[in-house]
């Protein structure tokens, strides 16, 4: 990405016209917002188009600045941001990374399933998981308009059962852009140990930055009552879940199924 460099009389302004002639089309207009936000916006920009890897520490903060033309104050405020947003994480002593969801801190972040006899930090030992199916396909309407596909364009679907012990706990369908996973195959799926979405950053350079959850009770339909070994009609917990990667672009529509028997959703708030 290109430095950009304020006029030296509008530094300190808190507010100015949109950033530079390189910019795209759409930000070629002019835009009042604090600078801070605008930082942030080209930060953004960079992790994107992959100037820093998940994992790879950014800049310093003084580097920043001398980059941008403005304060070390304004590039921490937007460095803040974007940690309160999970896609930056700090470590004191060593500077600022790109979050990848091949940590441990971070690996499960989406999944806030836990069973009912977890500790405080509501942790326990990970569920594992039976691949059933991965396949490439046109999908239905409706997932077409989730995840924004162009008419014609192929999705790949996976359903997976996740297990505690032999007990399926959560029947996932999920439905991925083909375009973005080619060369996802059920081999390469059911061979890869950690987490999914690890899985997809590191081997397709597709990251989940944040998530938008639907819930509501259901029963459980005669196809998935036989996968889930359960009565027809038992109880289950939908949880419909759109993630999006940069730029708010959907990449995920996943449709889990869980038995909360033994297990809770949980969540933070505030």
């Amino acid at each position: 990405m290109s430095s950009i460099r304020l006029p030296a009389s509008r530094k300190s302004s808190s507010t100015l016209f949109a950033l530079t002639a390189t910019a795209p089309a759409e930000a070629a207009q002019p835009a009042f917002s604090p600078l801070y936000q605008q930082i942030k916006a080209l930060l953004l920009r960079s992790l994107q188009g992959g100037e820093w890897k998940p994992g790879e520490a950014i800049p310093s903060e003084l580097e920043l600045a001398a980059r941008f033309g403005v304060s070390q104050g304004t590039v921490r405020k937007a460095i803040d941001e974007l940690a309160i947003e999970n896609l930056l994480v700090r470590r004191q002593g060593r500077g600022t990374f790109v979050a990848t969801h091949a940590e441990e801190t971070t690996r499960y972040r989406f999944l806030r399933l836990a069973p009912d006899d977890a500790g405080e930090d509501g942790e326990s030992g990970r569920l594992r998981r039976r691949l059933l199916e991965c396949r490439r396909l046109k999908p239905p309407a409706d997932v077409e308009a989730a995840l924004a596909l162009d008419g014609g364009a192929q999705a790949l679907r996976v359903r997976r059962l996740l297990l505690e012990g032999d007990r399926p706990v959560v029947h996932d369908d999920i439905w991925l852009p083909a375009g973005l996973f080619k060369g996802l195959t059920a081999e390469r799926l059911a061979g890869y140990r950690g987490a999914m979405y690890a899985f997809f950053e590191t081997e397709f350079g597709v990251r989940m930055i944040r998530a938008e959850e639907k819930l509501r009770a259901v029963a459980a339909t005669p196809e998935v009552a036989e996968v889930m070994n359960l009565p027809e009609g038992a109880p289950l917990l939908s949880v419909e879940r759109l993630s999006f990667t940069y730029g708010d672009k959907p990449v995920e529509l996943r449709r889990g199924l869980y038995d909360t028997r033994a297990h809770h959703y949980r969540n933070e708030l505030g």
